[in-house]
């Protein structure tokens, strides 16, 4: 007896550190591959929202009592120019909630951005044809300032006594408030050094100049990397790079740096803060350059991204130089604190991700989704939030599982949700609003892209247009009615 029960040790120890191993390899790859040009802008975007923007500003366009017509178009049309995933609008959105925008135009403005960008857009219209991309925005458009204005009825007590103090502060009312033009410009820069960052277009990637390092091992240690951190399309696993590799030990470099350089910031700029901020420009630059290994050593490539991102990181120098320096150590201390708040949350939630996507084959989701149904469709939407792929990679893995007889409206419903819900992004989400609001909108999301892909599939099948006005009409009422039914309930709790 005692031979199998040794056996089965040795199974379930080899078990645990797969799947250990499969957490910590996700992590590796997702660090190289989409923190730094994504996630490292973003987070000083929010900081500088925090910090620089006057607070009555935000309300005034994306408050809870500024006019409907305005406030969610706004934050519909904000999201539309930012090419991010799940977790790089994270920060955004954390920042223009902290400054008193209502929750509404917040999670209209959260739910927008990673499904129904420009990019993101025509990058569907490219690879699966207009039709889907079509159906992705008018349905990301529709369904997005539709669960704002659910979050916001729902929740409408707590967001007005969240930004009850945040009026008392205006200073001669919302209207007479605007953002500094120094600040608009600065602004305007991180924006650039986002999207140039993210944008995949191949004017960008276009190279200028190429040159080589001579190493002799250099394809061997990426040999040696594709074995430890193997390539898998189909799971979404991208492997890891020897520039992927080099760009994690910036990033623990600049974590060591940034503890005390943009943590004890507010009590003034020390040697680690600019040690901090060089560490990263650099990082951003280098994580901008073209690197491969090749049998003569390693390839530098310098693109054109290189160079505008290069660029970009220089002129925020002269810029930020025209602030007071107490504005400055704001900023940076608001994004210490929004790193803080997010970054661990992500680490967690990705190293989750490799851990449960050791366990889901998507050929499971392939037999399941061949066909238009209701199991079909949240077959769609679970395999968004388990298998989470980084933003557009979306589009290709979709574009798979239609050649391999997926529905287009389960295709549609995972196309909804994977760039809406991993669960990196609802922990983060959890911390920022809270859990049950964080639980509320997650409920949103799956029913809406439910619905959307039940929706697209039944009129791919030939369901006439009357009938799918009627059913949807039936769901609005049906929502409606038990909106009502939340409302009359927290009226009488509170009486």
């Amino acid at each position: 007896m005692a031979l199998p029960l040794h056996r089965f040790y040795i199974e379930d120890m080899d078990i645990l550190v797969s799947t250990l191993q499969s957490g910590a390899l996700s992590l590796a790859s997702y660090l190289a591959a989409h923190v730094l040009l994504c996630l490292v802008p973003a987070f000083f975007i929010a900081g500088a929202l925090a910090a620089l923007v006057p607070q009555q500003a935000i309300i005034r366009f994306l408050g809870p009592d500024a006019p409907k017509y305005i406030s969610y178009p706004a934050a519909a049309g904000a999201g539309s120019l930012l090419a991010v995933c799940s977790c790089t609008i994270q920060p955004l959105f954390a920042g223009i909630y902290s400054k008193g925008a209502g929750l509404g135009p917040a999670i209209t403005f959260l739910f927008f951005a990673p499904a129904a960008n420009i990019l993101a857009l025509s990058y569907t219209g490219v690879a699966l044809g207009a039709d889907f991309a079509i159906a992705r925005i008018v349905l990301a458009l529709c369904f997005g300032i539709g669960i704002g204005l659910l979050m916001a009825l729902i929740y409408r007590r707590d967001d007005a006594a969240r930004t009850a103090s945040n009026a008392a502060f205006a200073d001669g009312g919302h209207d007479s408030v605007t953002i500094a033009r120094q600040t608009l410009v600065f602004l305007a820069v991180l924006v650039a050094l986002l999207i140039a960052g993210t944008l995949k277009v191949d004017w960008l990637s276009a190279p200028v100049f190429s040159s080589v390092l001579p190493w002799d091992f250099a394809t061997t240690a990426q040999a040696l990397l594709n074995r430890w951190v193997p390539v898998n399309e189909l799971k979404g696993e991208e492997g890891l790079s020897l520039q992927g590799l080099m760009l994690i030990g910036l990033l623990v470099a600049i974590g060591a740096a940034a503890w005390r350089g943009l943590g004890q910031v507010d009590n003034g700029l020390n040697r680690l803060t600019y040690l901090t901020l060089g560490l990263i420009a650099m990082t951003l630059v280098f994580a901008a350059l073209g690197v491969r290994a090749d049998s003569a050593g390693l390839v530098l490539t310098v693109t054109r991204r290189t160079l505008a991102v290069t660029l970009l990181c220089a002129s925020l120098i002269p810029l930020a130089r025209r602030f007071e320096l107490w504005d400055m150590q704001q900023w940076l201390w608001e994004t210490w604190r929004f790193i803080k708040m997010i970054f661990p949350l992500l680490i967690v939630g990705v190293f989750l991700v490799g851990v449960i996507r050791r366990f889901i084959e998507p050929e499971w989701i392939e037999f399941i989704a061949g066909s238009n149904t209701v199991l079909a469709n949240l077959a769609g939407v679970v395999f968004g939030v388990f298998m989470y792929f980084p933003t557009l990679v979306e589009v290709p893995i979709a574009k798979m599982f239609l050649s391999l007889g997926m529905h287009p409206g389960p295709l549609i419903a995972y196309l909804m949700a994977d760039p809406e819900l991993s669960l990196q992004s609802i922990l983060i989400t959890s911390a920022i609003i809270g859990k049950l609001k964080a639980w509320t909108y997650v409920g949103l999301v799956a029913l809406f892209s439910t619905v959307s892909g039940l929706t697209y599939g039944a009129w791919i099948d030939g369901t006439p247009l009357t009938t799918l006005a009627a059913t949807i009409g039936g769901f609005i009422l049906a929502l409606t009615l038990g909106v009502h039914l939340i409302e009359r309930a927290q009226r009488l709790v509170v009486h």
